[in-house]
């Protein structure tokens, strides 16, 4: 069964951080590279960081040198360590396996977790 539990989220000031956990069942997070995504309102869902099994990470444009997506292999977990929030990185996040594997484990996704950035 698929499990994807995301946590982490809050209200902070611009110019803070936060940090992102996302602990995933085992069949999902073995041998597949997981990601960040986040969903403002009236906005696409979109991935904003990608970390493969082995470690190489992608990131989106807009939190290029301010987020840090990292993994624990032995605690099926992957974080998202936050920088220098800003006003438009409010949104839910979402964790998942890459994009191209989404429908393959039924389009599942969790909850997710509310970051708001704001005064």
């Amino acid at each position: 069964q698929v499990q994807l539990v995301e946590s982490g989220g809050g209200l902070v000031q611009p110019g803070g951080s936060l940090r992102l956990s996302c602990a995933a069942s085992g069949s999902i997070f073995r041998s597949n590279a997981m990601g960040w995504y986040r969903q403002a309102p009236g906005k696409q869902r979109d991935m904003v960081a990608l970390i493969t099994s082995g470690g190489g990470t992608n990131y989106a444009d807009s939190v290029k040198g301010r987020f840090t997506i990292s993994r624990d292999n032995a605690k099926n977990t992957v974080y998202l360590q936050m920088n220098n929030l800003k006003p438009e990185d409010t949104a839910v996040y979402y964790c998942n396996v890459h994009p191209l594997r989404v429908e393959f484990y039924g389009n599942y996704w969790g909850q997710g977790t509310q970051v708001t950035v704001s005064q």
